[in-house]
């Protein structure tokens, strides 16, 4: 049998280390918003075959031309190219595309436009983030219920919220990383893959506080810390097993999906190995933390130690 409580602050040390650079590229770089937060349109454009697809200054030249100086432009695939600019109306966007005809010689396929305007934009990021502190209520209300017969039932909810918080801080924090080296944008399919990772990352706590309940109930005099280690070692094939079926899916998608939903399977990929990891390693070890009140001694520890 593992002994994954007695290593709790190795383990709680891991997360930190993988958190910390997430934070650090959050607050240097930012989340490159895409427009469904920020504001502005988006025009994604293929050039068929006999159409030589032009270089992004070229396209970003057509749109100078109009009077659109900020844009910004990115290629998809072997004939495909995405730009992004200020608002456009439909009006303007058709003019666009005619010049683009006009200068590349050939017609050209329009695959998606999206405007979304600056108050609209913020209107969807408040709502976005009202949706995740609302759903963090719900499952501490939730769960604090379900274990209403265990002592200290909003403990459970709360060691569920925090590992929630580190699945969603490992994501965010990826999601910067990748946002400035790949240049993926945080749009309403990532809001969509926080929600779900939020969603199996509670999933896959309650599972071991289930059984930390039932083996509390049928070994009273076991000391709290051998009922939360027996209980993950019970439960740890399972989480595995369940987790490791999801992310070979995720992975065969993210390898052979397409560009388009890249971003989202691969946002997926990490929240779920995340949440696997904190169901295990940082949930259950929390209420061990929180039954013997250890932050009591967290200093004097270290003030012994100088000594």
């Amino acid at each position: 049998m593992l002994d994954i409580v007695k290593r709790r602050y190795l383990y709680f040390a891991i997360s930190l280390t993988v958190i910390i650079p997430g934070l650090i590229a959050l607050i240097v770089w930012g989340l490159p918003l895409a427009i469904d937060f920020s504001g502005g349109s988006l025009l994604f454009v293929r050039f068929p075959a006999g159409v030589t697809r032009p270089t992004t200054q070229e396209a970003l030249d057509v749109y100078a031309s109009f009077g659109q100086t900020d844009a910004l432009a990115q290629t998809s695939e072997a004939d495909g190219m995405v730009i992004r600019s200020k608002e456009i109306d439909q009006e303007l966007k058709n003019q666009i595309v005619a010049e683009m005809e006009t200068r590349f010689g050939g017609p050209i396929s329009v695959e998606r436009f999206d405007s979304v305007g600056p108050s609209v934009g913020v209107e969807v990021a408040q709502r976005a983030a009202g949706a995740v502190g609302l759903a963090a209520l719900g499952i501490l209300a939730y769960i604090t219920y379900a274990f209403r017969a265990v002592k200290h039932a909003i403990r459970y909810g709360v060691a569920a919220i925090i590992a929630m918080l580190h699945d969603v801080a490992v994501v965010i924090g990826v999601e910067a990383i990748l946002g400035h080296f790949l240049g993926w944008e945080v749009d309403a399919l990532f809001l969509t893959a926080l929600l779900t990772v939020i969603g199996f990352s509670v999933h896959d706590s309650i599972v071991v506080f289930d059984r930390i309940r039932e083996t509390s109930n049928v070994s009273r005099k076991m000391p709290f810390n051998q009922v939360v280690n027996q209980s993950i070692n019970q439960t740890l094939a399972r989480s595995i097993n369940t987790q490791l079926t999801v992310m070979i899916t995720l992975l065969a998608l993210a390898i052979f999906g397409g560009v388009t939903i890249r971003h989202f399977v691969v946002t997926l990929l990490v929240g779920v190995f995340s949440g696997t990891y904190s169901s295990i390693f940082n949930a259950a070890p929390i209420l061990v933390v929180w039954e013997h009140k250890e932050w009591r001694t967290w200093f004097r520890r270290g003030a012994r130690a100088a000594a």
